[in-house]
């Protein structure tokens, strides 16, 4: 499915999160993807957990954040990081695409500067169309493409609309079959 980066890729990755995604945009990007206490996240390609965290600590004790990724490290990464910030909401998963979540159990799926690794769309929003509630959204961050391109896309699936453009995402809803 989508492309893994090696070790040091990845590494490298976690390293430059930290320079280019300070906290404050960080809490402002999670604000915009409409997060609420209890919610049930789906942070899908999470890489170090960067978002997964700050996440967790708005979702508080009633909600849960699944941190889902491809590549080995990221567990590793998200499980010091977790123990570093003392949250306990979250749980990690390791995957190309099949979660293993129940069908209509996330409240908002996370995809944030991942869209371009995957090779192919289908599969993948097809299993986040299956996770999320009826209700449910993807909060959505494209770099690295077009960014109409990648939404044109994705709702050529006709599983998701566009709902809304905001300044860092695009939030697309979940359509009914």
């Amino acid at each position: 499915m989508p492309k893994m980066l090696s070790n040091i890729g990845f590494k490298f990755m976690c390293w430059s999160f930290k320079i280019f995604k300070k906290k404050d945009k960080i809490l402002k990007i999670l604000k915009e993807a409409n997060i609420k206490p209890g919610d049930v996240i789906l942070d899908y390609g999470c890489g170090p957990g960067n978002f997964s965290i700050p996440a967790a600590q708005i979702v508080g004790d009633k909600g849960i954040v699944y941190a889902a990724d491809m590549h080995p490290l990221s567990a590793q990464y998200v499980l010091k990081n977790t123990q570093k910030a003392s949250v306990t909401n979250v749980e990690t998963l390791l995957t190309s695409c099949k979660t293993g979540l129940n069908e209509n159990s996330v409240d908002v799926v996370l995809l944030f500067d991942v869209f371009h690794y995957f090779k192919e769309i289908k599969p993948i929003f097809t299993e986040l169309h299956r996770v999320l509630k009826p209700s449910g959204n993807i909060a959505l961050e494209i770099h690295h493409m077009d960014e109409n391109k990648a939404i044109n896309s994705i709702t050529e699936t006709n599983m998701f609309n566009v709902r809304e453009k905001k300044e860092h995402l695009v939030i697309l809803q979940k359509t009914t079959k």
